[in-house]
């Protein structure tokens, strides 16, 4: 699979088989991950990779909290701006009604999305997920080289045969991740990542991307 082949084939997979994903493997695509680039070369991801009985755990804790109509942990970075300007708020409202609709799920069905959402921390199947911390006096550029390795890790999971759906909604549980990965106290949960093998019964959807003209500005 060559680089263009393996971005034009990544998606976010939320449906995933329970088949495990050899340690070899993941050794081998995390090992060459590490020549992402970073500034200064400070390397600032933190990575913690869970899988058999410690997910299951995890998957099990956050589940309760759920069940049981916990919100989550108070945030610690914001997600987005807070008044989103366009284009970015169409983008996002586009996103997410594509998503509810692919499941059938209404817009007014709040315990439905709420359903869809909560798949989000089972991992949607997977058997495998990646968590990524940072130090938590990183500036946004050393954040920045986080999002040049987790894509550089995607990308050659897509060599593997293997698919991922990155997640920052697992930073909305992070006090619950911290209890079963225990990092130290300075680092801060950025994402999560499930890894694992697409159910092949499930449709998965690409989302849209904006033409070319919307992005690009060309100076000749």
């Amino acid at each position: 699979m060559d680089v263009y082949e393996a971005v034009r084939s990544r998606q976010s997979i939320r449906a995933f088989t329970g088949e495990p994903v050899g340690r070899e493997v993941l050794e081998r695509v995390l090992g060459a991950a590490a020549r992402s680039p970073s500034g200064g070369n400070l390397q600032p991801w933190h990575i913690y990779v869970l899988s058999g009985d410690p997910l299951t755990e995890l998957k099990k804790r956050v589940g309760e909290r759920i069940a049981a109509g916990d919100r989550g942990d108070e945030p610690e970075f914001a997600w987005y701006p807070p008044n989103l300007t366009s284009p970015y708020r169409e983008r996002l409202h586009e996103m997410g009604a594509r998503r509810y609709e692919a499941v059938g799920i209404d817009r007014d069905d709040a315990a439905g999305r709420a359903r869809v959402r909560a798949e989000n921390w089972n991992c949607f199947g997977a058997s495998t997920a990646l968590f990524c911390y940072l130090d938590r006096d990183m500036p946004a550029p050393q954040w920045a080289d986080a999002g040049m390795y987790l894509q550089t890790v995607m990308l050659l999971l897509r060599q593997e045969n293997l698919h991922t759906c990155a997640q920052i909604a697992w930073s909305e549980y992070h006090r619950t991740v911290a209890e079963t990965i225990t990092p130290p106290p300075e680092r801060i949960l950025f994402c999560g990542m499930s890894i694992g093998h697409p159910d092949p019964e499930i449709p998965h959807q690409y989302s849209v991307r904006a033409p070319l003209s919307e992005t690009v500005t060309f100076l000749d």
